[in-house]
């Protein structure tokens, strides 16, 4: 089929080879700034082997009328493994193949057996839709009737009866799992009586609380497998972490096959790593990130090459998108040729993105992490990163969306003044030579096992000697105090009229999200927003940015969870600012030294948006500020700390032991991520001069979860790596007195902070 023509001018000339361009681009930043790493990565041929003979031939006849005529090796030792009945986990790198992995065995047992069923599970309604397209594209050229959909929130109501019945193959995400298919099981006989497939593909993202509550539905769906008679094999797949097999059999609590041997090919891959130059050398000062990736950007995409660009946050999205289409702004009239991509955006918003970075029409794209997954977004040919993501796995990932059709492609990293990001160009062997994190999980935390105890009474009675993760009969018993369950013999009944599915989200530690209406005289929703962004992004007064454009915050009905927004056009945006108090409740844990103490335990966290200030675009300087009135939320969560006893501050002053501690605090949050396959935002840090729980100058870092899902217990275990490369990162730095790069933005321009800090680091590094 001819691709349509593009909807931007064509150059009247030949379009630059890429590969020229990107060596410009890097020539440029080489020549204008010695502070700029650059690696090649070769191109990697294919490896093939043959198919297995257990493959139906029809299938291989398919295959090679679409120019398939061998598989890759590991796609042959995944389709053997699995026609097996073996469970397997599927290791490469993004663009392998490894979708064949899955649909191929699938594809094959329904074809000797009509009646059976597989379940597809994707971490996101557009990656579901994505996959379906290949799949019905792959029975289309096998000629066969097998009835492939997809089954999320936008299903409607007489065609979630047909996928019931008709459903071969059933597309889904973990949320309506857990919601809308496990809860009624006896609507979906035909699937679980028959299911021989459940496939997780992106199994990467199944981590932290995420990944901790989908271990749990897992353990329902597979208790309401063994009540129709039917034992499922697992198919997993992911880019590549450290513990991928100890991770997929965490999630799917049984033995699974690692498969890593990657065989498909790769394209050439010059990886840059930019630390933009320092402006203020005293303050630490570079220039911005966010500019530098716009002129990068800008460069790549005006010379053909269609770009991606990563920003770490939302509100960077916009900022980015907004200083990019001005940079590129083409007549009056003309389409715009670069989008914006993250979550809040509506869905037809998002695959109208899709499609047009697909054929063409869309030549660049900013996004959160929500297009690190593979869905389809076409052949990019450079993708920029604006500050590390908080882990290699997310990085190559995102590196991974460019130069998908074996071409060459571009790579860049633009370091933020985070101090994270200052270790990284001081340390690049970091990226390249230290393998990915693990994955992390506790799927037996007291808040989550609770939470799925009761979805799992109210879909089929728990048995007494039933196990159901760790404590499952302390928890049952719990249950029936309180009311929520009633023992009959040797059953534990569902006794309670809520429906507890639709009370337990996967994702956060709410279910709610606030809808963003635009007003007017025809009143339209415009985007939504999860409940724990609200107080940061539609509080009343805030500047909230959509697809480039402004919107002020009228009305915020906490409540109903509604914002009223009207359009606007000012040159600020608003920042909103946390206030956090942080009391211990018990310690786990403890190890004595010389200098103090390191502990883990249970915190009580209090924390509300206070103030917001308003920022000038580009310059990004503060030219106002507001009040901000929402009520304040409350978590317990897991944390580790360090506390200092009288030797390590000896002879220092009180205000040098303050700005010290804050400086570490601010240190170690920003290094953590390194030891932790997790976000930066899922660690929080605190820093108390003098705890009350034990009188001592302290810092905390803790989960920034409900109940925490093990970070506190992994950074406990890694605590003297994690303070040596807080030292180091501390005394790489450039700055003289303290900066954004290290101990944090400083008010003062000849701050204690650093010295004291590094004093501080010094002194436990001794002990």
């Amino acid at each position: 089929m001819a691709k349509p023509p593009p909807a931007y001018p064509v150059p009247a000339v030949r379009p630059i080879p890429p590969a020229i361009v990107a060596a410009a681009v890097v020539a440029e930043l080489e020549a204008k700034h010695t502070d700029t790493i650059v690696r090649t990565i070769e191109a990697r041929p294919p490896r093939y082997a043959e198919w297995p003979e257990a493959l139906s031939p029809r299938i291989i006849t398919a295959l090679k009328r679409r120019g398939i005529e061998r598989p890759y090796t590991h796609q042959a030792a995944a389709i053997e493994a699995t026609l097996a009945g073996k469970n397997v986990v599927i290791v490469t790198p993004t663009a392998s193949g490894k979708t064949l992995c899955y649909n191929l065995p699938v594809l094959n047992t329904i074809l000797a057996d009509t009646s059976a069923r597989a379940i597809y599970l994707f971490p996101t309604k557009a990656l579901a839709q994505d996959q379906l397209d290949e799949l019905t594209g792959l029975i289309g050229d096998i000629d066969v009737r097998i009835g492939a959909f997809t089954y999320d929130g936008d299903t409607p109501g007489d065609a979630r009866r047909a996928v019931r019945q008709a459903g071969h193959i059933v597309l889904t995400n973990p949320d309506m799992l857990h919601t809308a298919v496990l809860p009624h099981h006896t609507k979906w006989v035909k699937l679980f009586e028959a299911l021989e497939y459940v496939v997780i593909d992106e199994l990467h993202t199944y981590r932290g609380v995420f990944g901790s509550h989908v271990a749990n539905v897992l353990r329902r769906l597979r208790r309401i497998c063994q009540f129709y008679g039917s034992d499922p094999t697992f198919i997993l797949c992911s880019a590549t972490i450290a513990n991928a097999q100890e991770l997929a059999e965490a999630l799917t609590g049984d033995s699974v096959e690692l498969i890593d041997d990657n065989g498909a090919p790769s394209g050439e891959r010059v990886v840059v790593i930019h630390n933009p130059p320092v402006l203020n050398k005293e303050l630490g000062i570079r220039q911005s990130s966010l500019k530098v990736s716009r002129d990068i950007g800008a460069k790549l995409i005006r010379s053909g090459i269609q770009t991606i660009v990563f920003a770490p946050s939302r509100v960077r999205v916009e900022l980015l998108l907004t200083y990019l289409r001005e940079a590129l702004r083409s007549k009056p009239g003309d389409p715009e040729r670069v989008a914006g991509y993250r979550g809040g955006y509506l869905p037809n918003e998002r695959r109208a993105v899709e499609r047009g970075l697909r054929d063409g029409t869309i030549r660049g794209v900013v996004a959160t992490n929500a297009l690190e997954l593979g869905i389809d977004i076409g052949g990019m040919g450079a993708s920029v990163v604006t500050g590390y993501p908080g882990s290699l796995a997310s990085l190559w990932q995102q590196f991974g969306r460019a130069g998908r059709r074996n071409e060459a492609a571009l790579s860049i990293l633009v370091a933020t003044s985070n101090p994270l990001d200052q270790y990284l160009c001081a340390n690049p062997e970091f990226l390249f030579q230290r393998p990915p994190e693990k994955g992390l999980i506790d799927p037996d935390n007291l808040f989550i096992l609770a939470s799925h105890l009761k979805c799992g009474a109210f879909e089929l009675p728990f048995q007494e000697a039933e196990i159901f993760g760790a404590h499952t009969g302390e928890l049952l018993d719990i249950l029936v105090e309180e009311g929520i369950l009633q023992r009959s013999g040797t059953r534990y009944h569902w006794m309670s009229e809520a429906y507890p599915a639709e009370q337990v989200s996967l994702r956060t530690a709410s279910t709610d999200n606030f809808v963003i209406i635009e007003q007017g005289p025809q009143p339209k929703v415009i985007g939504e927003c999860d409940r724990p962004s609200a107080p940061l992004l539609i509080h009343e007064d805030a500047i909230y940015i959509h697809r480039g454009q402004q919107y002020q915050v009228e009305y915020l009905d906490w409540d109903d969870k509604k914002a009223y927004v009207t359009p606007v056009a000012v040159d600020y945006y608003t920042d909103a600012q946390l206030a956090v108090e942080l009391k211990v409740l018990d310690a786990f844990e403890t190890e004595e030294r010389s200098f103090g103490r390191h502990e883990r335990g249970e915190v009580a966290i209090t924390y509300v948006a206070t103030i917001f200030k308003k920022i000038k675009l580009h310059t990004h300087e503060n030219v106002g500020w507001g009040k901000i009135a929402i009520p304040e939320a409350n978590m317990h969560t897991s944390a580790y700390w360090l506390s200092f006893s009288e030797s390590a501050t000896r002879g220092m002053k009180r205000d040098e032991i303050a700005s010290g501690l804050a400086g570490i605090a601010h240190l170690m949050r920003a290094m953590a991520p390194a030891f932790c396959l997790c976000d930066s935002r899922d660690i929080g840090s605190e820093a108390q001069i003098r705890a009350p729980f034990n009188e001592l100058p302290t810092v905390f870092l803790y989960d920034a979860i409900p109940g925490g899902v093990g970070l506190a217990e992994k950074l406990f275990l890694i605590r003297d790596q994690l303070i040596e490369a807080t030292y180091v990162a501390c005394l790489a730095c450039v700055c003289e007195e303290g900066c954004p790069g290290c101990v944090g933005p400083q008010v003062e321009s000849r701050s204690a902070a650093k010295r004291a800090a590094a004093r501080l680091l010094e002194r436990v590094r001794a002990g």
